[in-house]
């Protein structure tokens, strides 16, 4: 439950997402009350950013969910997925000037008490390092920046345990989900 303290307890203002490029910047080994030690994946010297700038390549998130089996989704359904969204969050590998989109994470949201998480991806290079944590609880704690106070995903079998970890329940109270899909 520690988890969920953190991001509930102390008083953080209520302010619209910030569009800079790179708004958070996670080194590798850094610690904080929200980053966890990373183990890092790779070699050289490289540092993890975090991001809300909705401007992403579709192209390298395309290549990103393939990456991790997903299948194809119309580009243009994506783009209006990301320009629909209440927030959108990627993550990024810098290696001197250049980078590398290596997850990602939007939210919609009525923009009062619930938000639903969607399209969480982290580039299987990098998962196991502590960085799938770091993306949802930057999600998280932007989401209750916000007054957002009810969050809910959608999660394949093979990574409950993962959203279990982070403090998700299944079915709270009983709550069992309803679908409508067209014929």
């Amino acid at each position: 439950m520690g988890f969920w303290k953190n991001l509930f307890s102390g008083s953080e203002s209520t302010s619209t997402p910030q569009t800079a490029e790179f708004e958070e910047d996670f080194a590798f080994g850094a610690r904080d009350s929200l980053s966890p030690p990373f183990r890092k994946p790779t070699t050289g010297n490289s540092r993890i950013l975090f991001s809300t700038d909705r401007d992403i390549d579709l192209y390298e998130l395309e290549e990103l969910c393939n990456a991790v089996g997903w299948s194809r989704r119309p580009l243009r359904k994506v783009k209006k997925a990301i320009q629909h969204s209440f927030l959108v969050v990627s993550m990024w590998e810098m290696r001197g000037a250049q980078r590398r989109l290596i997850g990602f994470a939007r939210a919609t949201s009525d923009h009062a008490f619930n938000a639903t998480l969607w399209d969480v991806v982290v580039h299987p290079e990098f998962q196991g390092s502590g960085l799938g944590k770091a993306l949802m609880q930057y999600i998280i704690k932007k989401l209750r920046s916000e007054d957002i106070s009810n969050i809910t995903l959608f999660a394949d079998p093979h990574v409950v345990d993962f959203y279990r970890n982070l403090g998700f329940l299944s079915d709270p109270e009983g709550i069992k989900g309803m679908f409508w899909y067209p014929d």
